[in-house]
């Protein structure tokens, strides 16, 4: 037997909309990436030099080195990666895989980010890590800068080669194909 308390079999809906719950949690994670925002600002800068200058030892040959090797390295493997994502890209959904390439394609990106925000940071932690630079990894920042160019430069030459290579090819096989059907009529024809 059932009682017959209405409260009790009424699904009451007390609370917030969805809307004003979703409105909530955003401006919250906004929030939350803008603190996250000003601390890492604060730290990551000196570190980066921090572990620069220890790569370097404050030769200019290693920084130099370093610098070329950065910036060689993460601007050429991200474009690759960006590349690889853009052309597995289906037209109609978006696929993890292409994701993962993205994503990593910025983390690799990582080491010349932290050193442009030592280069063009305007606080107090990027100006300590330019003084860093400076002392224990003089010519890193010039020959990161030299070699994203080589980085993006080789990128466009690879790129070029491939573009070139899948169109000879293309044209091998429309070619071949138009050879092989000159010479169907031939080979079907009585003797």
């Amino acid at each position: 037997m059932t009682t017959g308390d209405p409260t009790s079999s009424a699904t009451a809906n007390t609370g917030m909309p969805a809307w004003a719950k979703k409105a909530i949690g955003i401006t919250v994670l906004v929030i939350e990436l803008v603190i996250a925002y000003f601390i890492l600002a604060a730290y990551l800068p000196r570190a980066w030099a921090q572990n620069v200058g220890s790569l370097a030892g404050g030769s200019v040959a290693k920084g130099v080195l370093w610098g070329l090797v950065f910036g060689v390295l993460c601007s050429f493997v991200p474009l690759l990666l960006f590349q690889g994502a853009w052309m597995t890209i289906p037209r109609r959904r978006f696929k993890p895989v292409q994701i993962g390439l993205v994503a990593l394609g910025v983390i690799v990106m990582i080491p010349n980010l932290l050193t442009s925000s030592v280069v063009m940071g305007d606080n107090n932690a990027a100006h300590a890590g330019e003084r860093i630079l400076d002392v224990y990894a003089p010519g890193f920042r010039g020959a990161t800068l030299v070699g994203v160019i080589l980085g993006v430069l080789l990128f466009l030459a690879v790129a070029a080669i491939t573009v070139t290579y899948r169109r000879r090819r293309a044209e091998a096989e429309k070619m071949k194909s138009g050879r092989s059907r000159v010479r169907s009529p031939a080979l079907s024809c009585p003797q």
